[in-house]
């Protein structure tokens, strides 16, 4: 069983910057690879990106790509999503999820089993 918790969601403006800190209660982090996902209101849940087990591999969606990193620390089983450049457009409620890193796709939210409950990210234009 992991239990995540994301923080650091909030209002920003565009151009802006924030990270959302997910924390994972599990005893070995590193067992699980993460996704990051975001849903906007009325639309369907969308990869964001990905970090593999050690965070020797990441994955980004194209709409983020050169403004988002992600990053983690497996001694404080953390997960460090990062937004610069923020935009209208990245407002949605933002989740941490996590899965086996040797089955299934990164990309797909199918494919996660545990998740955070997300934190509303609002970027004011």
């Amino acid at each position: 069983q992991v239990q995540l918790v994301e923080s650091g969601g909030g209002l920003v403006q565009t151009g802006g910057s924030l990270r959302l800190p997910c924390a994972a209660s599990v005893r070995t982090f590193s067992n699980f690879a993460i996704g990051w996902f975001r849903q906007a209101p009325a639309k369907e849940r969308d990869f964001v990106a990905s970090t593999s087990r050690f965070g020797r591999s990441t994955n980004y969606a194209d709409s983020v790509k050169g403004r988002f990193t992600i990053s983690r620390d497996n001694t404080k089983n953390t997960v460090y999503p990062q937004m610069n450049s923020l935009k209208p457009e990245d407002t949605a409620v933002y989740y941490c999820a996590a899965k086996d890193p040797f089955s299934g796709s990164y990309y797909r939210s199918d494919d996660y089993t545990y998740w955070g409950q997300g934190t509303q990210v609002t970027v004011s234009s």
